[in-house]
Parts: structure tokens; sequence; C-alpha cells
């Protein structure tokens, strides 16, 4: 068993094509299978060296390594000889038109209500006209005559497929430049390389029966892949989440402080029967299983990933973020703040307030509480049982209770509305800084 991964240089990974990533390599680690991490270059007007790392550092940091990896751009080769195999064959033609009369076909296709599918008028050609064209400075680029069948698979999540290839236009294999297109290198790539499995989206149906009858005419037989199709990811609203692939880039939440243990948790199970739960890479191959994946479209919910991170940074140890907490940060502030973030990156928040000259707001009826509270903070040093007897204290002289009692204190001491509980904080501000902000006009 083998599996790939192909991305194309030309953008960041985003949750989309890594939760790909992440359902091949997973697929492949349970059942003992290689991993081929495959570089789609041959787009090389959009293709950027510097994504080609920055793909490879994205994937290393959810956990996947693979056994073996290339660039196509390293193949060129054996694409021309398959593209010379398919036109001694007959399945490859040269076409002469140009975008513009291809898009005036497709109009009148359309106005006709026909379906755009390609009308194989260059299949007329005679050797005579097609020496004409060329002596007339024209150069063809190729398609592929599609077998006019039905091409069937059984899906690993998407059960008995099927492709009508005459409703589907004849691909364009080979650019007037002589240059392959992704379709055919893909299949060679594939065939050659002994991959045995696929896992895509669901968008790529359609090109997978045409992929199948290329390989077929590249000698492959009928059964040679397996295929499994993913539903696409929508984003919260039902949309579809290509729109925001920006805000969503591995390397964007990775800023954010996402972890990697909680994402690929996340994306492992999203649009399965299974529950979410936080685990190793090991343990989720362990349970990955693709016939527990629906067939429905799923939804990527930023505010799951987000408690997915929580309960995942609520329980890390300080040796663990050490180094990733800002300078000046504890043991003692990362236990008090690490089950009420949702991303590290707040831990710089956290800090601030801590340490921070802050002003907090005061409401001009609570001036007088804040005095007295004030009044009554006990000298240092303090520990996580001060608060209590601080509140205590301050109850019994001002009557007040409840959220009337500890509102205004969180509001003055972090201003903040919600966070860490104050036992814990509170050792952390200190009395000078305390007094500071209960006390603001007195400073």
């Amino acid at each position: 068993m083998k599996l790939r991964f192909a991305p194309s240089p030309t953008g960041l990974l985003h949750v989309g094509n890594a939760r790909l990533a992440l359902a091949n390599a997973l697929f492949a680690r349970r059942n003992k299978g290689k991993f081929q991490l495959r570089i789609d270059d041959t787009d090389t007007g959009r293709s950027r060296e510097e994504l080609v790392g920055a793909i490879q550092q994205d994937l290393e940091w959810m956990g996947i390594t693979w056994d073996e990896t290339f660039r196509q751009t390293e193949r060129l080769d054996r694409y021309a000889a398959a593209i010379e195999k398919l036109k001694a064959s007959g399945h490859l033609y040269p076409c002469f038109e140009s975008e513009q009369e291809l898009a005036a076909k497709r109009e009148t296709q359309i106005r006709q209500r026909r379906a755009p599918v390609y009308d194989r008028a260059m299949l007329k050609m005679t050797e005579q006209q097609r020496a004409q064209a060329e002596a007339n400075g024209k150069v063809p680029y190729w398609r592929f005559k599609l077998s006019g069948r039905i091409v069937r698979w059984r899906d690993l999540v998407m059960g008995e497929c099927q492709v009508k290839l005459p409703s589907v236009s004849d691909p364009v294999l080979v650019r007037t430049d002589g240059t392959v297109l992704y379709t055919l290198a893909s299949v060679v790539d594939d065939l050659e390389t002994g991959i045995s499995h696929i896992i895509r989206g669901e968008d790529h149906v359609t090109n997978t029966g045409v992929q199948i009858d290329i390989a077929e005419a590249l000698g492959a037989r009928p059964d040679h892949f397996r295929f499994a199709h993913l539903p696409l990811l929508l984003d919260e609203n039902g949309g579809k989440l290509s729109k925001r692939f920006d805000a969503c880039s591995l390397r964007t939440l990775r800023q954010d402080g996402v972890e990697a243990e909680a994402l690929i948790s996340y994306l492992a199970r999203l649009g399965s029967s299974d529950d979410p739960a936080l685990m190793p890479f090991d343990a989720l191959a362990q349970s990955y299983d693709l016939s527990h994946i629906s067939r429905s479209a799923a939804r990527f919910d930023t505010r799951q990933l987000l408690a997915m991170n929580h309960r995942y940074l609520a329980q890390l140890p300080f040796t663990t973020v050490a180094d990733k907490l800002p300078k000046g940060a504890t043991e003692a502030f990362w236990l008090a703040i690490r089950s009420n973030i949702d991303l590290l990156s707040e831990a710089k928040l956290w800090l601030n307030v801590v340490e921070g000259d802050i002003i907090p707001p005061v409401q001009e009826e609570d001036e007088a509480f804040l005095q007295d509270a004030a009044a009554l903070l006990p000298p240092e040093p303090w520990d996580v049982e001060t608060w209590k007897a601080w509140t205590a204290a301050i109850k019994d002289k001002t009557g007040r209770s409840g959220k009337s009692l500890f509102h205004p204190l969180r509001v003055a001491l972090t201003g903040e509305e919600h966070g860490p509980e104050l036992r814990d904080l509170l050792p952390l501000i200190g009395r000078k800084r305390a007094l500071a902000r209960l006390l603001p006009s007195q400073v």
C-alpha cells in the first residue's frame, strides 16, 4: 500500500488540503503503508520555490513525515514518453482552435440548451488540413480522446460512483508549448511510483473518471487504484471554505497559537461519526477509519477548533510551553492562565495584565467600594488563600456579595470582564499594582 499527497507550491497549505494530507498519512500509517510527498510544480509560472519549504514545514509541524518525495519537474522525460505512447495509440489528437473560438462554441451550446461539451471537431481534420494549419503558423495543443463509456468504481467513502464520459469534454493534456498538464502528469506518477490508494476531495470525482480512462490507455488494469473522495469542507455558515483560505492557512493558525495536536485531532474526525478526541498522530492513525466519514459536506467551525485547542492547552505542563511563552512568564503564571485561553498567543495579554501598568475602567458607583477594598488589602506575602480572605473581609465591610462584589474587583484588577481565577492572579499582580488599580485617581 502506498498513498501520496501532492500539493502545488502556488500557495500556503490551508485547512482544506491539510485535511487531505492528514487523511492520506493516517490511512497509510494505520495500514503500515508508505506515504509519498509529491510536489506538483509543472506550472512553472505560478510555482514558488519558497513555498516548497513552507509546505514541508507545515506538514512536519502536523506530525506528518514521508517515505519518499520528488518534484514533477524532475520527471519531465517520463511525461514526454507517456505523451508519445498516447499519440502512437491514437488516444491523443491535435487541436488548433483558439480560446475565442472555443468560447464561442460554448456560448452557442448554452444558448441551445446543450451541455457545453467539446465537439471533437478537430478529429475530422485531414492530414492536409493539419499541414495547412501548421504552415499558417498554428501550433496544436493535444486532447485525450475519452472512451465514451461509463467509468464505475467502489469508493471507500462515497460508495458506488460513476462518471459518464460522453458528458465530459476530452481533456487537454499537452499545451501548445509541449508542456504537460496535471491530469496526465498525475496519472503517470501514480502508475510509475506504485501508488495504490488515492484520497482526495469530492470535487475530483469527475477527474477520477477521466484519469481512470487515461490510466487504462497507458496500460493499467481497471482496478489498479482504490479511491476515496472526502466531502468538501464548508465554513460555519455553509459557504465555500475557499473564500476564507487566507484566514485558514496553517501558517496563520500556527502564528495565532493553534497547536498541532489540536488541529490534527479536529481535522481527523471532522465530518465523521467519531467524537472529537485529543490524540497524538500515532493514536489518531490507529483509530482512523474511512468508513466512518459521512458522505455529506463537513463544516469547519473555528469555534470548535478553538475549543479543542483550549482543551489541549489546559493540560500542558509548563516545561512543554516555556519556550513559546512571552519573556518573563513563570510556571505559576502558566498554571494560572492555561485553563482560560484558547490560543497560546493570548498569554501575552495576560502577562501584561499581571505585570503591566494598565488603567482599568472604574464605574463611578464602584469608587467607594473599591476604596474600601483597597483599605482592606492584606500585607504581603500573598498566596492562593489571600483572595478568599480578602473578599470575605470586603463582604463583611460593604455588605456586597456575588456579582456585585466580585465583578468590580475583577474589572479593576485586570481590566477584563472574564478571565483566570483571581485567587491565582492576585499573588502574581502583587500588592503595589493591585493598590494602584483599585485607586487609580490617587496614583
